[in-house]
């Protein structure tokens, strides 16, 4: 247990279907959490010890409770069995301070929702706070494989209402993927948020090309995978305590930085939570995380994924 970190309580789980189970947290010591924006997300450490982030899908204005939502990953690396299978209410858990990288536009007055599957997470949370604030300028697109596969429909439907809410089931078939173009063909002003798969991701980005790209905003729970072959070794300077380290082909950025006993808070390793995100003060990097918009990338690194197209990065640390 560390300064920066917050003791949390299993307090509530239940099974929602389809390997995803709800969790809901409160202080170990009794004290309020506080509220968090909408689209916000925590990361806590499992009981095999490994760190990973989760959105935060309940009321962003319970300053009591957080509540999250766990995909059993069975062919994951083991962060997401831990907490489901070994986690009891009761439990005491420790948790880092919400961050939000997918935070809904103060301009925006008109949303478009779409989510995939555990995607509806983040943007569950968007919906109840948009209700809590009398705005109703929205709409849903919800898919999933199977219907038992649409956690919080029934919620859903009875903050948004029918008309605002549209659910699809696809059974795995590409024949019955949803068609988005009907929605997407002719830009409009809401702005559009989507989270799911990457196969949903993808479509939709490729859809919203012609967009304003300030008007779309994806979160994403797997990060970019290249291959090591592509990596180039670099070197990376350390501005605050001058210290050069070299960064071979086969290891990333973020294990050199901790082999070095550079303290650096990290969950995904994928480059898709924002965990550990830093400092950008000279060079060029090769990003390659899901995080960063182009205006925050000349400022900033995710050094679990990214690397570097020019010969030394500058970071401020």
């Amino acid at each position: 247990m560390t300064e920066s970190t917050i003791l949390l309580k299993l307090v509530s789980r239940r099974d929602l279907g389809a390997d995803i189970f709800e969790m809901v947290f409160e202080h170990a010591h009794g004290q309020q959490l506080g509220a968090y924006p909408p689209g916000a997300h925590t990361t806590l450490k499992a009981p095999g010890g490994q760190w990973r982030s989760y959105s935060l899908c309940g009321s962003p204005v319970d300053v009591a409770r957080w509540t999250v939502a766990v995909k059993r990953e069975r062919a994951g690396r083991g962060g997401s069995i831990a907490l489901v299978e070994q986690l009891e209410v009761g439990d005491e858990i420790e948790a880092l301070a919400p961050q939000n990288f997918f935070a809904l536009s103060e301009r925006a007055h008109s949303f478009l929702f779409i989510a995939g599957g555990i995607g509806i997470t983040p943007l569950f949370a968007m919906i109840q706070y948009l209700h809590m604030k009398g705005m109703e300028n929205y709409r849903l697109i919800y898919c999933t494989r199977e219907p038992s596969g649409a956690v919080y429909r029934d919620a859903l439907l009875a903050i948004a209402g029918p008309d605002r809410v549209l659910i699809h089931h696809d059974q795995g078939s590409p024949d019955k993927v949803f068609d988005f173009w009907p929605y997407l063909e002719t830009p409009g002003p809401e702005h559009i948020y989507c989270c799911g798969p990457a196969a949903l991701m993808d479509s939709v980005r490729d859809m919203t090309g012609h967009w304003p790209t300030e008007q779309i905003h994806f979160e994403s729970f797997s990060g970019s995978q290249m291959p090591a072959s592509a990596n180039e070794p670099f070197e990376v300077v350390l501005s605050r305590s001058g210290r050069t380290l070299n960064v071979p082909a086969d290891k990333s950025l973020l294990q050199v930085l901790q082999t070095a006993g550079v303290h650096i808070a990290s969950s995904c390793e994928s480059g898709s939570c924002g965990s550990c995100r830093t400092g950008l003060l000279h060079g060029v990097a090769q990003h390659r995380d899901l995080v960063l918009d182009d205006h925050e990338r000349s400022l900033a690194i995710m050094p679990c994924v990214s690397r570097s197209q020019s010969p030394t990065l500058v970071l401020d640390l």
